[in-house]
């Protein structure tokens, strides 16, 4: 179940959430084995390849702009693509009645996408900015009047990024397994000297997951290796995998500590596994936001495994983030009463901002932010630990 670890609220306020249905109908769902990663439960997905200013990025989409209503937009992380970080957890029947309310947009970094063409030898891979700076593009071809964004590691770096460089396209964010600092000269180091002694999917999987994991989980993992070895050109995947490895510090610091303090500006979630590779990445991404619209949720699973094999906890994570920025119908706010069980287990993202929460089937008004409804009930600290 999901336990809440710290939540303090000026004022005294305790919130309730109820909901006509319940809120999950079916058990997680079970990685069987690899053919999972590219299951495929949908077939209105069509796949576009969109001119930006740094080559050609290739994307797939499902459904068209709804009104005011943003677009989910994901981004992948190092060694998978769209298919192979997010068809569990977007194919889960109960994220499936969240996005039929959305368009969902899936882009692949360069060259990762099943099937590309590799790369000319000398080909300049995009750099970690200018990764984030293709995306308005895809925003503009499709008429998107911003997003929220969910991102896994390297992905979730590029969409901080995207969101740092042009805010009035973010909407929110759901950043996985971010780690915001780049690599220091023993980091580099100890990097090179993997690469010379290590094949990359093993690489790629040192990336994705911890040491304990690697040891006591060898059916999934090894799952994970038999798809970033086949799935995706080796060649384009060293492209990116060194891109990220050479990134820089993500430029952004809690505001107030210091002066003219960078940071996001939407609703974020941050995501991380127990004793993931990104742990204390995470952490530190989180004591530099701001902590009256920043979530913190702690998964029982290392890595990759709470998208593929716990993706009813994130989805009902995901509900509850949306439900704080008034995309999700049928909420009631019950001040001083005593949680729900559903908000014992889940406690809020950004819930102070649900008094002005509206219907999916209507339209939201952007300038409907978390600053109003904090001042009105109070800075809340949102950390939750959920177990696998």
């Amino acid at each position: 179940g999901l336990l809440l670890q710290e939540m303090t609220m000026a004022g005294l306020h305790e919130l309730r959430f109820t909901e006509e249905k319940p809120l999950l109908r079916g058990q997680d769902a079970e990685l069987e084995n690899s053919d999972v990663f590219l299951s495929t439960v949908d077939t209105d997905w069509k796949e576009h390849d969109i001119e930006t200013p740094y080559g050609l990025l290739h994307v797939v989409i499902r459904g068209s702009p709804k009104g005011n209503r943003p677009a989910i937009l994901t981004y992948h992380d190092v060694g998978l693509n769209h298919k192979l970080c997010f068809n569990t957890f977007f194919n889960y029947e109960d994220m499936q009645e969240i996005t039929k309310h959305f368009v969902v947009c899936h882009v692949d970094a360069p060259g990762q996408q099943a099937g590309a063409s590799q790369f000319p030898q000398g080909y300049q891979y995009p750099s970690m900015d200018q990764l984030a700076a293709m995306l308005p593009s895809v925003v503009q071809h499709f008429g998107f009047k911003y997003v929220i964004g969910i991102g896994v590691g390297a992905g979730a770096y590029v969409l901080a990024k995207f969101a740092l460089i042009f805010p009035d396209l973010v909407e929110g964010l759901v950043l996985m397994n971010i780690d915001p600092n780049g690599k220091g000269w023993i980091d580099w180091a100890a990097a090179k000297l993997s690469g010379l002694t290590s094949t990359l999917p093993d690489i790629v999987l040192s990336h994705l997951f911890s040491q304990e994991e690697l040891m006591n989980n060898t059916e999934l993992v090894q799952s994970y290796r038999q798809q970033i070895g086949s799935v995706v050109n080796q060649f384009n995947l060293q492209l990116f995998l060194n891109m990220y490895n050479s990134r820089r510090d993500l430029d952004i610091n809690r505001p107030g500590t210091v002066p003219n303090a960078k940071t996001l500006r939407c609703p974020v979630m941050l995501v991380v596994g127990d004793n993931a590779p990104a742990e204390e990445g995470v952490v530190e991404c989180n004591s530099k936001l701001d902590p009256t619209n920043t979530t913190f949720l702690k998964v029982g699973c290392s890595a990759q495994p709470p998208l593929s094999l716990q993706p009813g906890k994130l989805t009902e994570a995901f509900k509850y983030f949306l439900q704080g920025m008034g995309y999700t119908p049928r909420l009631s706010l019950c001040a001083r009463a005593v949680p729900s069980a559903s908000m014992t287990r889940l406690a809020r993202s950004r819930t102070a901002s649900l008094t002005s929460a509206s219907s999916v089937d209507g339209t939201r008004p952007r300038a409907c932010t978390h600053s109003e409804s904090t001042e009105a009930m109070g800075q809340i600290n949102h950390t939750m630990e959920v177990s696998c």
